[in-house]
């Protein structure tokens, strides 16, 4: 499914990768105990960052990148029934090969 959100300067749109649920010992964690995951896929990028000569900085991420972002990083936001966050590129922390 499409986004229908055009992220806007150097933020970028990522869905976060879903973790598998974990059972040890018979205990089920509940979701509010879960940590959030820190890895996802990049879904959209904005152009770049405006430098202060008025040129831009290209990406240095892509659509289709998988990344690892900082623990707080982002704004939550739904569209289409999904749900994704808004961060600006700084707060990722490096792509997964």
């Amino acid at each position: 499914m499409a986004i229908n959100i055009k992220p806007l300067h150097d933020r970028v749109i990522i869905q976060a990768v879903e973790v598998g649920e974990e059972v040890k010992g018979g205990i089920i964690i509940p979701d509010s105990a879960k940590e959030k995951p820190q890895e996802g896929k990049i879904v959209a990028a904005g152009p770049g960052k405006t430098m202060e000569d008025g040129s831009v900085r290209a990406m240095a991420v892509k659509k289709g990148d998988k990344v690892i972002y900082s623990k707080y990083a982002g704004t939550e936001i739904k569209s289409n029934g999904e749900e994704y966050l808004l961060m600006r590129e700084d707060d990722i922390l490096g792509i997964i090969e």
